[in-house]
């Protein structure tokens, strides 16, 4: 009786979240901002492996992913929905809203299967497995599945902060120089970006091309950038160059002494890391020492108790 109703109130309340999902909602002033701020459809590249030309199953599953990923964008556009820190994880990522939601999705309905079919395996074999174990099993492999790729997403949106962060210091430094050499501060943002072809260089020299493009300052771009991705050295940097754009030299010491700050800040955490791994390897050798004891000293303690 208790599964029976723990069962039925799972199936109400999917049922209801389904019916709360599909229903058209009335568009309020906050949803119509997020239509025409994030109303874009996936425009996502992918190249396949030639095992994947040559079967097909590939492209196919790729052509329903982002089916997928382009039905849950208008789907989140219409909805306003704000993923949060999600959102600025996705934007560094490079991934739109609706391709995530569809491998949240995609994840969840994997391995919510995964039990079902084992249960008909086993069935098939003639073991006597009733429902109620797989079902449990089932939803919590859905629920893990659809919490998974959150997961996912925030340990590679960490790592590619962290580089990005050590690609601000060198940033920092170059716009220095190149305020050393002369240029005024767009010229020399600008120029600084045009230097190295890595992935966050390539985001700041973005940005800067758009800010001239709009008619924007570059210190505004740039600030736009730390928001979006969730970096708040950008956001810093732009305070910064806001306060003092027109004292070239000031703002050169200013930006040596953050590059500066942002080195030693990137050393001291890693000199942490280094020490966790330290004491991690310190309790590793303390319980093999310890293993090692009990295993010779089981032999007499054996004797003695026997005796």
């Amino acid at each position: 009786m208790t599964a029976a109703l723990a069962f039925g109130a799972l199936t109400g309340l999917g049922i209801y979240l389904l019916i709360r999902v599909l229903m058209r909602p009335r568009p309020g002033v906050a949803t119509m901002l997020a239509r025409i701020a994030t109303g874009q459809k996936s425009m996502s590249t992918h190249t396949i492996t030639p095992l994947e030309a040559s079967s097909g199953l590939g492209q196919r599953a790729h052509s329903t992913l982002a089916e997928w990923s382009d039905r849950f964008e208008v789907l989140a556009a219409e909805r306003g929905w704000d993923l949060g820190r999600q959102g600025a994880d996705l934007s560094l990522m490079g991934r739109s809203k609706g391709g995530h939601i569809a491998a949240k999705v995609a994840t969840a309905l994997g391995l919510f299967l995964v039990a079902p079919f084992a249960w008909t395996l086993l069935r098939v074999a003639g073991v006597p497995l009733g429902p109620t174990i797989p079902a449990f099993i089932a939803l919590l492999l859905g629920t893990l599945g659809f919490f998974l790729p959150d997961l996912a997403l925030r340990q590679e949106a960490t790592a590619r902060r962290r580089d990005f962060r050590r690609t601000v210091g060198i940033f920092l430094d170059l716009v220095a120089m190149n305020l050393a050499g002369g240029r005024g501060l767009p010229e020399a943002l600008l120029a600084a970006a045009n230097v190295g072809d890595h992935w966050s260089m390539i985001r700041i020299r973005q940005s800067l091309v758009n800010a001239r493009l709009y008619g924007t300052t570059p210190w505004a771009a740039l600030g736009d950038l730390g928001r979006e991705i969730g970096l708040p050295e950008l956001e810093e940097l732009s305070g910064a160059l806001v306060l003092a754009a027109d004292d070239g030299a000031k703002i050169r010491t200013s930006l040596s002494a953050r590059a500066a700050t942002l080195r030693r800040r990137e050393l001291t955490e890693a000199e942490g890391k280094e020490g966790e791994k330290s004491q991690s390897m310190l309790v590793a050798q303390m319980l093999i020492s310890t293993a090692f004891l009990l295993f010779l000293a089981y032999p007499a303690v054996a004797q003695l108790l026997s005796a």
